[in-house]
């Protein structure tokens, strides 16, 4: 009899014990399945209906219409036409008058006025008209003028430099000057708002990362509380043992570090961001918490024909080669006014006296007659001066020529570099993707064997951590994949990183 009590005991507690662990068994299954659910890559990227896109164009607008950068960059454009306003201010007609007398005990020893319009010209030649009134009884017989006109004289002329000056002068070749400045000024606006769009990228996409891998580890803290609850209340009922409440409880907390650790850099990636982003007004903004950051995929297509055309691109159009480029034609324009200034000066002068009009308005002209003539001429004997600017100005050219050369070469290989990176993080991206998509069927698998009583719950943390750790690491690679991205167009001297070929 009481062997038989003992045996209905027996059965009884393995009864009890089958049923506590199916019953463990069917937590873990339900939560570990919910985990599965949640924890997905792709889930992770489907934003709430609550959050509004902020995509890479979205930013890229805003900083070009509001950021002070930007705004100087366009600056750049006006202060150009102002040096072309100041160089053509030289080849502006020159109104010039004069007025000289001297009265001494109640007589006029003389009295001297004249008037003339001069008109620079971009040629080597300076017309000028004018009309002179002396007289007095002491003027001096250079001055004289008789009284048919009442001591009026019209005169009409110009001079021509027929030595040095004839070729090019100082305000010829500061017009020329100005004309590449602002071609110059052209390419320093693309770089300046090229490097600040870079360095913008570079935020965004950080951004980017940290957010996602928020969320991420957000919502692994919600599945990992999840599954410590429900073992902790298991273990009230006796279904679970205080080391799997333990286990659970560690893994909550390991998980709920590292989401506090996302949050900081999430919300210190926010504030960097913030720092691109202004109102039309020029007041900063802050970057709204309804924001998100939007991977827009597209599939990569460039090859090495791709990137030969873009190298070429590079040296046709990137902002420091045309810069280079520019200053060469400057140096040059310093050339031929150094080696103009080996000439030397002969000026000629010519003024037709009241011809063709004499003050009265009598049309006459009599080149032979009625004119004053002038002769200017300078020439320095050792030229030491002029050759050695000529000279320096070839050493600059030089210098510029093997710059040139130089940065070009180091262009195309800083495109090949990254391009050869862009590759290598598009394979790794690809393999990774793989990697969690395996991942995810180990936990799957993991799921199963707990189901046929062959795993743990310690198994599935495993597999969990795992796979937590390689979505961490794809969004890592996606980010940095597209920061190079940013920087080969940055790299290829493309206006406003934005190219729609590759």
């Amino acid at each position: 009899m009481k062997e038989h009590k003992s045996y209905n005991k027996a059965n009884l507690l393995i009864k009890v014990i089958k049923y506590g662990c199916a019953l463990c068994v069917g937590v873990l299954l339900q939560a570990t399945a919910m985990a599965q659910s949640k924890i997905a890559v792709d889930s992770v990227l489907i934003l709430p209906d609550s959050m509004k896109a902020f995509t890479i164009e979205n930013f890229y607008e805003l900083i070009l219409q509001n950021h002070p950068v930007a705004k100087q960059a366009q600056l750049l454009n006006e202060t150009a036409r102002q040096e072309i306003r100041l160089a053509r201010g030289q080849f502006d007609p020159k109104l010039e008058a004069d007025f000289f007398t001297k009265k001494y005990n109640g007589k006029e020893y003389y009295a001297i006025a004249g008037g003339s319009i001069k008109f620079p010209t971009r040629f080597p030649i300076d017309p000028v008209i004018g009309v002179d009134r002396n007289s007095g009884t002491y003027l001096n017989p250079e001055n004289y003028i008789g009284d048919e006109f009442g001591y009026r004289q019209f005169y009409a002329g110009f001079s021509i430099p027929l030595g040095q000056g004839l070729i090019t002068d100082e305000r010829r070749a500061a017009l020329r000057q100005a004309d590449l400045f602002k071609t110059i000024s052209e390419a320093e606006q693309v770089k300046m708002v090229n490097k600040l769009l870079l360095e913008a990228a570079k935020e965004y996409w950080q951004w980017h990362y940290s957010y996602y891998n928020y969320r991420l580890l957000n919502r692994s803290v919600t599945i990992a509380a999840d599954i410590f609850r429900r073992v902790k209340s298991n273990q009230e009922f006796g279904e679970a043992s205080p080391m799997d409440t333990v286990q659970a409880k560690i893994t909550w907390q390991q998980r709920l570090i590292e989401q506090q650790e996302a949050k900081f850099n999430f919300q210190n990636a926010g504030i960097q961001l913030s720092t691109y982003l202004w109102d039309s007004l020029g007041n900063p903004l802050t970057l709204e918490m309804s924001w998100a950051p939007v991977l827009q995929q597209e599939a990569w297509r460039m090859n090495l024909r791709d990137l030969e055309v873009l190298s070429q691109q590079a040296r046709s159009n990137h902002p420091e080669l045309l810069k280079l480029g520019l200053k060469l034609q400057q140096l040059e324009v310093d050339r031929k006014l150094a080696a103009e200034y080996l000439k030397p000066k002969l000026n000629v002068k010519y003024n037709a006296l009241n011809q063709p009009f004499d003050p009265d308005w009598n049309s006459s002209w009599r080149l032979t007659e009625n004119y004053k003539v002038g002769v200017d001429f300078a020439f320095p004997l050792f030229l030491r001066k002029e050759r050695a600017k000529l000279a320096q100005t070839k050493i600059k050219m030089t210098n510029t020529q093997l710059d040139q050369v130089l940065r070009e070469r180091e262009i195309v290989n800083e495109l090949n570099s990254t391009y050869t990176q862009l590759t290598y993080l598009h394979t790794v991206m690809g393999q990774q993707r793989a990697m969690v998509s395996g991942y995810e069927r180990l936990l799957s698998a993991e799921i199963l064997n707990l189901e046929q009583g062959e795993s743990d719950l310690f198994k599935i943390n495993v597999q969990q951590e795992k796979l937590i750790q390689s979505q961490t690491k794809w969004l890592k690679l996606v980010a940095e994949f597209e920061k190079q991205k940013a920087y080969l167009y940055w790299a290829a001297g493309v206006r406003n990183l934005r190219q729609d070929t590759f």
